[in-house]
């Protein structure tokens, strides 16, 4: 029983296959992670008889369900978050994944949510001034689920994870749970420094000249980073007393930290000291001359993270989120050009899982994903990349097909007739180009793909293998894409929002008779308790007031209007038709009800302070035995609801339209 406190009959089955990407990843979650921050003092077993004195579990309010019962809720939670993402592949879903992991393990996404939005808006915005760039924030999401699906699916992996923290034969699911927060810091968190790197890399494209050397155009370098860096006197004592330092070493700074921290793990087989290692990590922001004149994102990425995680948010310090953060500052240029010389034939040492594992798997898996990845640099919009990625992980092997799109076939046999031209297909051309490797274990030269030889040079596959291959297929649609365009960062406030108005509605319905809706929202003592209120609520409900803003671009697909901040010539929308309301309802409706029926619930007609105990619902459908709800059965539910029940699907579409004119500045306009 995965889910030992939810009733595991009403929870769907995915049928992935189990050596699938998804089916190894949703594999880890729901299989290897059982109990997952469970307490064996509180509430163990669904006991009714004893429930009442064992609430502890939050749910719309507090003390409504076992405390053990939440977490397992949490985790679905998890683990249909995940799922959607690898349907969909969007960033809208990929920012469930970063919820979830923050709320679950950190305890407080508003405090962490800057750090992760900016990112992508960031992106977004700033990164058509490149000639190369591309995705980095949907990315993190699939390098966290690669490395799920080879935890899961790779017993040599996992045994060398278990060997290096210390879990004994026996302790497998411990051990997960215990990869699954450290690798998810990481993998997810590997990349948000990159809006340090974007401005570096717009100078030297304004300045860049066709073919010209990077040493000959203008750079941006960062000063005055030492109130960044610098630890309080507090902190150094922690890390003093963290890893059994004396009084005669002081670890004073993040990069003193880091130092440490990479010289007792790796000095000795890169022959580098803490000094040296000191000396790399002070230049990396003030002097991007010495690394090529490129700056590297992921010293931002860890600093960035210590600063936040341990002195904002006071989380505790252990020597396995250090070993997240120095996988995270390993994983780009560092380790590639200042430890390994990866590109020397004869003195690079390839980067062995024994020696650090969470820096080992985000260096393989972020190599590895390279499909679905918007381009946003000038160049990287002209490349071919691969569109998906078809994974087989069978035994300690791992399998990838990379899938390039059959439409772009033109370009394809263009580049076969003529190989001297294939530098403008790059991306292309290192998954059909053979290159010849040896391995450390094998006597002869074996031929892969450039792809995989780069690959094989950076991190040692001796144990865990790899094949790569190619194909061309039939483009298959993944999740769809609307008109309608919002700034990333309000869908958090949108959620709080929607919550709050239904402890509100009097107040809201007065506000909207009188035409002052933006002055009611902007109101700071609404806001603070809207906030508030959406602070108790359990990660479920949380997620629920989120994917039901995220839905409002769909609706308006739905019915031919879309919202924009630009100025377009279209009608513009002031109130929907009843007919519209309409559709919107049923449209709500029915992904209220997949949404439930994907976290285990049932109809039923429990008692009120029951329901979420039992996880029943007078609003489902009855004699409902799947788990995908058609249009057609939630129409049929929808309209034997009465009406009070029938606006808590159409109201909040009201308060959504409010919001978008106030927070984004945006107008809803009818196609």
């Amino acid at each position: 029983m995965s889910y030992t406190m939810l009733n595991n009959d009403a929870i769907r089955k995915y049928d992935y296959a189990s050596d699938s990407l998804e089916g190894a990843a949703l594999s880890f979650i729901r299989d290897c992670c059982e109990k997952l921050r469970f307490d064996k003092n509180k509430a163990t077993s669904i006991n009714v008889e004893s429930i009442d004195s064992e609430r502890e579990g939050t749910s719309l309010k507090k003390n409504q369900i076992p405390f053990n019962m939440e977490k397992d809720i949490d985790r679905l939670c998890f683990e249909n978050a995940i799922n959607r993402f690898l349907k969909s592949g969007k960033k809208d879903d990929a920012f469930d994944v970063y919820f979830c992991y923050l709320e679950m393990f950190v305890g407080d996404y508003k405090k962490t949510r800057r750090m992760i939005e900016l990112l992508s808006e960031f992106e977004a915005n700033g990164s058509a001034l490149l000639m190369k760039h591309r995705d980095h924030y949907s990315h993190s999401v699939y390098v966290f689920c690669l490395g799920l699906a080879i935890f899961q699916s790779n017993c040599i992996y996992r045994e060398k994870y278990m060997k290096a923290y210390g879990f004994e034969k026996g302790e497998e699911k411990e051990a997960a749970c215990h990869y699954l927060k450290y690798w998810g810091m990481a993998s997810l968190f590997h990349d948000i420094g990159y809006p340090f790197e974007l401005p570096f890399e717009q100078v030297a494209s304004y300045f860049e000249v066709d073919g010209d050397d990077r040493s000959k155009r203008p750079f941006v370098a960062y000063h005055g980073l030492e109130s960044f860096t610098k630890l309080n006197k507090a902190m150094q004592r922690r890390i003093g007393l963290l890893f059994g330092l004396g009084t005669d070493k002081m670890i004073s700074t993040t990069e003193e930290l880091f130092a440490y921290s990479l010289s007792e793990k790796l000095g000795d087989i890169y022959y580098f000291s803490e000094e040296e290692m000191l000396g790399f990590l002070n230049k990396k922001p003030t002097e991007p001359n010495k690394f090529g004149y490129f700056m590297d994102h992921a010293y931002f990425s860890a600093t960035l993270l210590f600063k936040k995680l341990f002195e904002e948010l006071n989380v505790e310090l252990t020597k396995e989120y250090v070993d997240s953060l120095t996988a995270i500052i390993l994983h780009n240029s560092l380790y590639k050009f200042c430890i390994a010389y990866y590109k020397d034939p004869v003195s690079n040492i390839r980067f062995k899982p024994d020696l650090h594992p969470l820096a080992f798997m985000l260096m393989l898996c972020d190599e590895l994903q390279c499909w679905d990845r918007t381009a946003y640099g000038r160049n990287s919009k002209l490349e071919l990349h691969p569109m998906d990625c078809e994974f087989i992980f069978t035994g300690d092997k791992i399998v990838a097909n990379y899938i390039f799109d059959k439409s772009e076939q033109g370009k394809i046999d263009r580049y076969n007739k003529d190989t001297s031209k294939g530098k403008k297909l790059k991306a292309y051309s290192s998954y059909v180009k053979l290159e010849e490797i040896v391995r450390d274990n094998e006597s002869e030269k074996s031929k892969v793909n450039a792809f995989q030889a780069d690959i094989e040079r950076i991190v040692d596959l001796s144990e865990i293998k790899l094949e790569v291959t190619s194909s061309v297929e039939e483009k298959m649609a993944k999740g769809r894409s609307y008109i309608s365009n919002s700034n990333f960062l309000n869908i958090y406030n949108f959620a709080v929002i929607l919550n709050g108005r239904w402890g509100a509605i009097e107040e809201w319905k007065k506000a909207k008779e009188e035409g002052k809706v933006e002055e009611y929202l902007q109101n700071e003592d609404n806001m603070k308790k809207f906030t508030e209120e959406f602070d108790n609520l359990s990660l479920e409900y949380k997620l629920s007031n989120i994917n039901q803003a995220k839905s409002f671009a769909r609706y308006m697909n739905e019915i031919g209007c879309f919202y924009t901040d630009k100025e377009v010539d279209f009608e513009m929308v002031e109130r929907f038709s009843d007919e519209e309301v309409l559709k919107i309802g049923i449209l709500e409706h029915q992904r209220w009800l997949q949404e439930r029926y994907d976290m285990g619930w049932q109809y039923g007609t429990p008692d009120p302070d029951k329901r979420e105990f039992e996880r029943k619902h007078k609003d489902m459908i009855p004699e409902f035995n799947g788990f995908d709800v058609s249009s057609e059965a939630s129409k049929a539910n929808y309209e034997r609801l009465d009406k009070a029940e029938q606006d808590k699907d159409t109201d909040p579409m009201e308060c959504m339209v409010a919001m978008l004119k106030m927070f984004d500045g945006l107008r809803i306009y009818r196609l």
